[in-house]
């Protein structure tokens, strides 16, 4: 004798079908966003790993914008490339004596460059005689070769302007600078390195 409530398989009510359905849709949905959080993951560790600069060649011309990867040493290797002078502005975020490198405007056309990677970061024709004894700009050679972050160290609020592919400190901006930006990239000179530009 048949159960009144037996059912042949695959008879479930429709209602029923339709939650297991959903279910299972759901479930694959979840899978889908694990999947691209991965993703997001993984992509965002890649962006950290890299940065957009602009790049210019030895003449001094600008190629255009290039995705680079970050560079990343240890302590060792910095102190093994770069001088006493250079590390303790650099790697400890120091600041060498006024007058005591090279900041006079030069005569030739050419480019300075980060002293740890050569990272590009300022162009000769935008540097002035501040008379604070640093080489200073009134704006570096593109706004995504560096990196501006609020240092608030001795009691003072300033920014803090770094290199954006090797994280190297330069010095700071200040907001008394000359026409037309009004600023003062107040540099360190043995964070930087000046490249004539090169004859075609």
């Amino acid at each position: 004798m048949k159960h009144l409530n037996s059912r042949p398989v695959g008879s479930e009510p429709a209602d029923a079908r339709r939650r297991q359905l959903l279910k299972m849709i759901g479930l694959g949905g979840g899978a889908l966003l694990i999947g691209s959080v991965t993703l997001a993951r993984i992509a965002q560790a890649a962006d950290a790993d890299t940065v957009e600069l602009v790049v210019f060649d030895e003449h001094g011309k600008r190629v255009g914008e290039r995705r680079m990867p970050k560079v990343k040493k240890t302590a060792a290797e910095w102190k093994k490339q770069l001088s006493s002078a250079s590390y303790n502005v650099t790697r400890e975020d120091g600041t060498e004596r006024p007058y005591s490198g090279d900041y006079d405007k030069p005569d030739e056309a050419g480019i300075y460059r980060c002293i740890a990677c050569d990272t590009a970061l300022y162009d000769a024709a935008t540097m002035f005689h501040s008379g604070t004894g640093w080489p200073s700009f009134w704006q570096p050679i593109a706004k995504q070769n560096v990196v501006e972050t609020t240092d608030s160290t001795f009691g003072m609020q300033r920014t803090e302007i770094s290199c954006a592919r090797c994280d190297s400190h330069l010095g700071h901006v200040f907001h008394d600078g000359p026409k037309p930006t009004g600023l003062r990239y107040c540099m360190n000179s043995v964070a930087l390195r000046f490249v004539p530009n090169a004859t075609a």
